[in-house]
């Protein structure tokens, strides 16, 4: 039969020693259970060196009478009697004195005739104490109550004992004789003695002695106190009884001391290696639940070793320099997790007064690997020095001591280097005795995208006590100088900006890294770093390149954390070409005339110096959006003057520049004429003149994106920028949006684009520049190569005056002299047969592959024969890709097209080119949310449809998801969810009234109550015929015939039955489950079609959880279970109703608060959501309310809460 403690074992990885040494290795390892050939040693040996296995004790610690017998009667009588016949007394001698008081004279008889043999004695109650000494001699130790006392230190192969004399030791080990003579008496100097106040083994009577198994020794150290005398402590742990101690004793001589010292050392290692002591496997699970309790437990990364740690006694009020007591050595265990080391007490045995409970972990010391600063460990001793530096703190130092401390420092460098396996040099002191500094420990080379980003980044988090779940980023392969890595904002909403921990977190992580060719923090506030100092280290700033070259920078200690983590990382990457720190720094002007210097933004300080110092690979450097100061403007200038700075990029838009500023900047980047490729001097105030311009921008021979927006000019018949001096770029992005554009500028447009040299622009902005309908058209036919051949351009025109000449446009586009991407937002229609017009134009054109239509604006909702347009352009158009139609929803402007466009929208399920649609804040509520729905019945080529801010409701939401379920093309589909937050504010804002108005009025109607009551009573059953017949009586109207619809006649009144405000709250958790249940519907629908996309088998659909049929379904009407089928019955009336008949009614807000409730919610939450008023807390889109039982992330719905009862 298998042992369980072996089984046990396996379940946990432990460590195992990774190389050997020619001595003992002082590494010890829980891998190895006890094997078969030396269980045999490990049961019979004592609790104690110095007790039998035979021996019993007696409630007062002597031995048993019964034990006594025992041993006389087993005992051979012709065999001489050795120094312990039974049991164990209370000290070793304590046995010669009961042997010489009861049998005197045979004693000495034998005593006379024969000396004590130990190594020939082989009985059953012989003491397992060695036969062979290696070293003795006098030392000075611990006596009672901390008193100096002399006593005879012996060292044997497997014990280390101590003597009152050496008399007694001779008793004990009489070949120490012939050596006596040769040993001179050790004269010490008048000095206090000093031990551990946990020393287990201190003698207690006259004739004591104590000792130490060198196997359990784990570790021997010197105590560097300054005292004229040396001292040498050893540690020791015996796991089986449960107890550990140190010792110490202290020498005058030197050379003595060292002689003790490493004859211990040796001894303890052989006799380590002779009968290795694995940890015990309960240790190995206590240690692993503290880890698991710090969610820090790895199978591949977990070790265990046992050091002394010498800690300042709190205790010790004594100043005196002779008094050790003020410090006391701890015996516990340094485990290495996967990023942290724990110190952790001794597991305790539970039937002892103190056990170690989850409550006692709490004591442990933990600190993150990756806050290491220094290791050093003693060629002399067992003693090493681990020194943590957390951030913006001063170092603390552990001073431990093992025999494995080589094997621990090489198992921490392991673990730094594996969390860090992109660090060239790791940033701490690595000291080891000579010969081993140099070993290499292999680190398990594991491929991970983006070079192990994630796992740097984690054990950063970890290491600062952070949540990484807060930290956002995006890796982007579609941008220049890719891949480039873009920091998010935060997850949690409560905290929409970056902590100082967690931007070190993502700056240290990103130190070395050769993954990314760009970094943005754009949008990201850095103010956590900026004007933040470390005093407490040097070891995180970077003083050289990554190829050693030394960045010699004055005061580079004392500039702040962002200065020294953004050139940490622009030196130590030598991939890194662009980083951009646009909107990152909300600062404010500073005032020239104040006494203060303006300490600038910092971004300037950190990276033009390294750039003018040629330290850095990073030439593209994004400033938009900061305000320079002087500070900022000065170190700019001075490396743009030096032309091996070979800068790519001057982006300052939106940076508060004057006119001298600007100036002052373009004359000082002439010099890098032959690098520069975009120039972003947008949102300035300052004004252009256009003969000095040109001349400043003409030495540029290589631009390609110029940005001018948002710039004045001076006035002048010329234009702003010459088409000779276009033909000599290589633009690929222009940007003159919302600057001043005459009719010279639209010529010399006009004239670039028609020449063969604008083939590589891309992107041309022209928004709110004051173009007509005539204007555009010309650009249109200007940029065409020939009638329907399309070109890879997008242009911008929106927010212009286009309905002036507007059929030059509209014949332009009819034509196809259109590129493949035109975005015309927010355009103003104030007649809509001109936008009927473009729309027919877009149904005839084969060029545009990408439309934008957003924001446009009808004097009224579109009529029928424009929706028939649109609906003939989903038809018609088979080129069109990309179509956004989303309309506006603002406090002070509307632009939708109405309740028409549901009829235009049956136009898709005959389309075969669209791919994307965008359809927002069109309020197309319960009829568009069924058109949409049908549409995905019969679409085959729709991939992404965003629909969101429409008014879609519960309801909606339900007949969009089953149509969803019959689609296998539709890739992406948004979750709803600020439809569903306005939804639910809907609920809240109606229900709050009735609540103010019942408490005034009281729970019951008496008096004026019971008039306020009788008008807010309404039958469910009323308001949801009065759903329906709202719903069916709604239609289009015309601004030339308006009509109006006479109401439905109300239907008779029923008998109101009684609802609480329990029953308001259990309506509205219903509310949430069964969007929860939808939304996971959805996702299932959607995980579906991409893996029938990739080419994924797709098993049926499981079903969806929500509980049993008959729980929520039950009563709601047929083919709800399956989600395919919506049903009339999902109002909040319909769900008061069944709230009320699942829960048990309280008297809380009286009969009415319901009827109220349902009465007030019913015009909002019937069929056609687009009557349902606007709330101006709604989130912003792309925002999410949390609420109960709401789905995570990972699309998977939290239970529910049960209905109470």
């Amino acid at each position: 039969m298998s042992n369980p403690a072996d089984d046990d074992g396996q379940r946990r990885r432990k460590s195992t020693g990774f190389f050997q040494r020619s001595p003992v290795s002082g590494l010890t390892s829980i891998n190895d259970g006890p094997s078969t050939s030396a269980a045999p040693k490990k049961k019979s040996r004592p609790a104690s060196f110095f007790m039998s296995s035979s021996t019993m004790l007696d409630g007062e610690g002597q031995p048993s009478k019964e034990s006594e017998d025992a041993a006389a009667a087993d005992a051979p009588k012709s065999r001489s009697r050795t120094l312990l016949k039974s049991g164990r007394p209370s000290s070793f001698f304590s046995a010669l004195k009961l042997q010489r008081s009861a049998e005197a004279g045979e004693r000495g008889t034998e005593a006379a005739s024969k000396e004590p043999s130990l190594e020939g004695d082989t009985g059953p109650h012989s003491v397992p104490y060695g036969s062979i000494v290696l070293q003795h001699g006098d030392v000075q130790t611990t006596g009672g109550l901390f008193r100096k006392r002399k006593e005879h230190l012996v060292l044997s192969d497997t014990h280390l004992l101590r003597f009152k004399s050496l008399a007694r030791a001779l008793e004990a080990f009489p070949s120490i004789g012939s050596t006596t003579r040769r040993i001179s008496s050790v004269r010490h100097t008048p000095s206090a003695s000093a031990g551990s106040a946990q020393d287990y083994f201190s003698p207690t009577s006259s004739d004591s002695q104590a000792g130490i198994a060198l196997m359990h020794v784990i570790a021997v150290y010197k105590l560097e106190d300054g005292r004229p005398f040396f001292s040498v402590e050893i540690a020791h742990v015996d796991e089986e009884t449960d107890s550990a101690s140190s010792m110490n004793f202290q020498l005058s001589d030197p050379h003595e001391a060292d002689v003790w010292l490493t004859s211990i050392r040796a001894a303890a290692m052989r006799a380590r290696n002779t009968d290795p002591i694995p940890v015990p496997q309960r240790s190995v699970e206590y240690v692993a639940r503290v880890l698991e309790q710090e969610r820090d437990y790895d199978p591949a990364h977990f070790h265990i070793f046992k050091v002394a740690q010498r800690v300042p006694n709190k205790a010790a009020k004594r100043a005196s320099s002779d008094d050790l007591t003020k410090f006391t050595t701890t015996i516990c265990y340094l485990a290495l997790g996967a990023h942290k080391v724990q110190l952790i007490p001794l597991w305790k045995s539970p039937n002892r007064a103190s056990s170690s409970s989850l409550a006692e972990m709490g004591k442990r010391t933990i600190f993150g690997i990756v806050t290491l600063s220094s290791v050093k460990v003693n060629a002399s001793d067992d003693a090493f020095q681990l020194a943590f530096r957390f951030p913006l703190r001063r170092p603390y130092v552990l001073n431990l001591a093992s025999a494995a401390s080589t094997e621990i420092a090489l198992y921490l460098r392991r673990a730094a280097e594996y969390l860090r396996p992109e660090y060239v040099e790791q940033p701490f002191l690595f000291h080891l005795p000579p010969g081993l500094d140099e070993v290499i420990v292999p680190v398990e080379d594991q491929t991970e995208d983006h070079r192990s980003l994630e796992r740097t980044l984690i054990a950063h988090c970890a290491a600062y006590d952070i949540d990484t779940s807060n930290i956002r980023y995006a890796v982007n392969h579609d941008v220049e100088d890719e891949p480039q890595f873009a920091l998010l904002p935060p997850a949690s909403r409560a905290r929409p900006t970056y902590s100082t921990l967690e931007f070190l977190a993502v700056f240290r992580s990103l130190r070395y890294n050769k993954a990314f060719r760009s970094i943005s923090f754009r949008g990201i506030h850095l103010d956590a770093l900026h004007q933040v100092y470390d005093r407490g280290g040097i070891e995180h700033i970077a003083w050289t390149t990554r190829s050693g070259v030394p960045v010699e920078i004055e005061g580079l200690a004392q500039k702040s954390l962002l200065i020294q983590e953004m050139q940490a990382i622009a030196v130590k990457s030598q991939t890194l070409r662009r980083m951009d720190f646009s909107d990152c720094m909300p600062r404010k002007r500073h005032d020239s005339q104040s006494e203060k210097q303006d300490p600038g933004c910092g971004v300037a300080e950190a990276l033009f110096p390294l750039c003018r110092r040629q330290l850095t690979n990073v030439d593209w450097i994004g400033l938009n959006g900061i305000m320079l100061g002087e500070t900022d403007i000065g170190y700019l200038v001075h490396a743009a003057v030096e032309r091996a700075c070979h800068l790519r990029a001057l982006e300052i838009g939106h940076c508060g520049l004057s006119d001298r500023s600007l100036q002052l900047i373009l004359n000082s980047t002439l010099c890098q004429e032959s690098t520069l490729e975009s120039i972003d001097i947008s949102n300035n105030v300052v004004r252009l003149t256009p003969s000095i311009f040109h001349g400043q921008m003409d030495h540029f021979g290589y631009i390609r994106k110029l940005n001018l927006s948002r710039t004045q000019r001076t006035s002048g018949p010329e234009p702003l920028i010459a088409p000779e001096m276009m033909l000599r770029w290589r633009l690929e992005e222009l940007n003159l949006s919302e600057t001043t554009v005459n009719e010279q500028t639209i010529d010399a447009l006009c004239a670039y684009l028609m020449s063969e040299k604008s083939n590589g622009l891309r992107a041309l902005w022209l928004d709110q520049c004051g173009l007509t309908g005539k204007d555009v058209a010309l650009l249109l036919r200007s940029q065409a190569r020939s009638p329907d051949q399309d070109r890879r351009l997008h242009l911008h025109v929106s927010e212009n005056r286009l309905e002036t000449e507007h059929e030059e446009l509209v014949l332009a586009i009819a034509q196809g002299y259109t590129p493949t991407h035109l975005t015309m937002q927010m355009i103003e229609y104030r007649h809509e047969t001109r936008f009927r017009e473009l729309v027919r134009a877009i149904t005839s054109n084969t060029t545009l592959k990408y439309l934008d239509l957003s924001k446009l604006s009808l004097p009224y909702d579109a009529s029928q024969e424009t929706c028939e347009a649109i609906r003939q352009m989903f038809i018609v158009n088979d080129t069109l890709q990309v179509l956004d139609l989303s309309g506006e929803h603002a406090h002070l402007e509307v632009a939708k097209f109405g309740i028409g466009l549901n009829d235009a929208l049956t136009g898709l399920a005959k389309n075969r080119a669209l791919r994307l649609l965008r359809i927002e804040y069109q309020r197309l509520g319960l009829r568009g949310a069924s058109t949409l729905a049908s549409v995905l019945m019969e679409n085959e080529t729709l991939c992404e449809l965003y629909c969101e801010h429409n008014d879609i409701h519960l309801q909606a939401l339900t007949v969009l998801v089953s149509g969803l379920a019959q689609n296998t093309t539709l890739l992406h589909l948004p979750r709803m969810d600020p439809d569903r937050a306005r939804s639910l504010q809907t609920f809240k804002r109606e229900v709050q009234p009735v609540r103010s108005e019942t408490a005034s009025t009281g729970p019951f109607p008496y008096g004026s109550g019971r008039r306020a009551s009788a008008s807010v009573r309404r039958t469910i059953a009323s308001v949801r015929d009065g759903f329906v017949a709202a719903a069916g009586s709604r239609s289009a109207t015309s601004p030339t015939s308006p009509t109006a619809t006479a109401p439905a006649p109300a239907p008779a009144p029923m008998p109101t039955p009684t609802y609480t405000q329990q029953d308001v709250r259990d309506a509205f958790r219903l509310v949430n489950d069964k969007w929860d249940r939808q939304v996971q519907m959805m996702q299932g629908y959607l995980e579906r079609n991409i893996n029938l996309l990739r080419g994924i088998a797709v098993p049926p659909p499981p079903e969806i959880a929500g509980g049993p049929k008959g729980d929520e379904g039950e009563g709601e009407g047929e083919g709800e279970e399956d989600g395919r089928r919506p049903t009339t019955g999902t109002s909040f009336g319909a769900l008061l109703e069944r709230a009320a008949q699942d829960t048990t009614p309280t008297v809380e807000g009286g009969d009415g608060l319901a009827h109220e409730a349902a009465a007030r919610l019913a015009p909002n939450s019937h069929l056609e959501g687009e009557h349902a008023p606007s709330s101006p807390s709604s989130p912003p889109p792309g925002t999410r309310t949390p609420t109960p039982g709401s789905p995570s992330k990972d699309g998977a719905v939290s239970p529910s809460r049960q209905v109470p009862m």
